[in-house]
């Protein structure tokens, strides 16, 4: 799922692939924004992206199912 995250006074906005769940995404941005602490997502690499609370100007959190493309990919 793609995960996009606008920081206040940043042009460009973070994008995340994660394997989370949407429900896992908005806990952790609900928890970091009542808490007034750090962000923290985890990219399909497993690699940890922090991101300060107080930075944070929205959260786009995308599909969770994954979209098939190319030649090879069939229908259900």
């Amino acid at each position: 799922m793609e995960i996009k995250v606008g920081v206040k006074q940043v042009s460009r906005e973070l994008v995340v692939e994660s394997d989370q769940t949407a429900a896992e995404v908005e806990k952790a941005v609900a928890s970091a924004l009542d808490k007034e602490s750090v962000l923290v997502l985890t990219d399909t690499h497993g690699r940890k992206v922090l991101v300060p609370a107080a930075s944070i100007g929205y959260v786009d959190i995308g599909e969770e199912s994954a979209r098939r493309v190319g030649f090879g990919s069939t229908l259900p």
